[in-house]
Formats: structure tokens, sequence, C-alpha cells
């Protein structure tokens, strides 16, 4: 299939809209239109409705995969560019909030870097496609297993860290005057929906609470002290917090893992960053 048809097919199926999609990709509405004519010819098939505009059951079955093939080619083409282009002495990274710690900042050099904080789920995909030359992820995860990231394209993981767990609980709570705290034991209580800074425990996440979709890390330990719904965060992060009570997680055993995402093997200024952050990790 030809990649300009499929990337005019998903932004129509997207927008709902055949004017909207040669809006944005700066076609005339015609030319949209042949788009996809073609390739429905191709496919032999009826992809999208036009009245209103709508994907048919093949056409969502094609929305499935034309995401990560596009993907996959924006990820091929940064990644010669990246070789052929590299402005010397410039690094651009990637980061999750939670992965924003002691090792990073003792990683960055003074001058030439420029830091994008995303949510988690975002990080694979913009390191991928050429967005940045680094990406620091985190997650939760067993002693010594790999997270589990999105297969957006072929990229180099390295273990940069593990760190401990702690529930974040406002100081009134009943279990705020506990020594360590089980996971079980909180099944029916109310945990903050923060996609944006990750680590929800999903399988406790039983009884709805507010939804955060900020990646502050302060206003989400601000809201954890004040009562609106637990927080699971590193240890560190979590008694750093100025509010609330840090109480450590004793079970199940999970820690806190970040890991370094590279497109390749980095070069440069970004060569010299993922040394540093790597050098002595577990």
């Amino acid at each position: 299939m030809d990649p300009h048809l499929l990337r005019t097919f998903t932004t129509v199926a997207r927008l709902a809209s055949f004017s909207g999609a040669a809006r944005e990709l700066g076609y005339t509405q015609s030319a949209v239109s042949q788009h996809i004519a073609a390739l429905e010819s191709d496919l032999r098939t009826e992809l999208l409705t036009r009245r209103p505009v709508a994907p048919t059951r093949a056409g969502e079955r094609l929305l499935e995969h034309a995401g990560p093939l596009l993907l996959r080619l924006d990820a091929a083409r940064a990644d010669v560019l990246r070789l052929a282009a590299a402005p010397p002495g410039r690094v651009t990274l990637a980061v999750s909030p939670l992965a924003v710690g002691p090792r990073l900042l003792s990683a960055l050099p003074a001058t030439g870097v420029t830091l994008r904080v995303l949510p988690p789920g975002e990080v694979p995909a913009v390191v991928a496609a050429g967005g940045c030359d680094l990406g620091l992820v985190d997650g939760l995860a067993a002693p010594s297993d790999p997270l589990r990231l999105p297969d957006v394209a072929p990229l180099r993981v390295t273990g940069v860290g593990e760190e401990g767990l702690a529930v974040l609980f406002p100081s009134g709570h009943p279990f705020a005057g506990r020594s360590a705290v089980r996971l079980d034991d909180l099944a029916d209580a109310r945990w903050l929906d923060a996609p944006g800074v990750g680590l929800a425990p999903a399988a406790v996440r039983t009884v709805p609470a507010l939804r955060y979709d900020g990646t502050d890390l302060h206003a989400l330990c601000a809201l954890a002290a004040a009562g609106h719904g637990l927080v699971l965060l590193p240890l560190r992060v979590a008694r750093a917090a100025g509010a609330g009570v840090a109480v450590p997680l004793e079970a199940p055993r999970l820690v806190h893992r970040t890991e370094l995402l590279a497109p390749g093997a980095p070069t440069g200024a970004a060569r010299a960053v993922a040394a540093r952050l790597t050098e002595g990790a577990a």
C-alpha cells in the first residue's frame, strides 16, 4: 500500500471529514477523495462510509495496522536523517516525569540540552520518530525485569536503575502510621488516576477517584496529601513530597524501574549523556 494514501485515510478517519483532512494535509478535497478511492481500489473493499464519514468494518481493521506502520516509516526516516544531520554538541531528551531523578540530573551537560517531559506512554514513540535523541522512561516491574514497552520501532533499551516504592497517604489516613503496606490491603481504596505520570496500580484500582491529566509531581502529591486519592510513587519522591505520609510498599515485590531508550548507537553529545546515565547501572 502507498503510505501517502494510508496517511490520507487515517487523517480522514480521525477527523471524520474529507474537507478537514484536505486542510490538514494541504491537499484539495478532490485529491483526498482520489486517494481514498485509490486505496479502496487497491484493497478491493470500501473503507469509509461517506455520509456520515466513518470507517467500515474493513476500515477499522486497517486503522489498527496503519498507526504502527506509519510510525515505523517515520522512525526509519528519522533514523537516517539523524545520522546525516545531527547537530554537533546538542542533545534532546524525552523523559517521563518520574524518570527525572538524581542520576539524570548528574548526567546532563551544562549546555546544549533540551529536555521534554512527556507522559510515559509517549516517550518510546517520540524517540522512534526522531523527535528526541534519547528517551528515559519509567514504570513498575518485578526486580530485575524489563519494562513492558510498546513495540513502536527497533529501539536500544538499557536499564538505568531500580528503586523502592511507597504509597503516599494523607496524614489522617488509618494506614499513615504503618511501617509498611501491602497493595492487597488497599484493594477498595480510592486511587488517583494520573496517566501522565504512570505507576497506576491497576490490580487494585476498583474505586474511581479524581483524574489528573498533568505531569507536575508537586500537584499530584498535593492532591494525594489532601485526600483526593492515593498515589504510588518511588520512595524517594514520596518522602520528598513535603506533604502527606510516605509508607513503603512491602508487597507485592515491585520496583520503580527506569530505562534508557535510543534509536541506535548514540553519537556525539547523546553518546556522552547515555554513557553517564548507564554508568554503574544494574
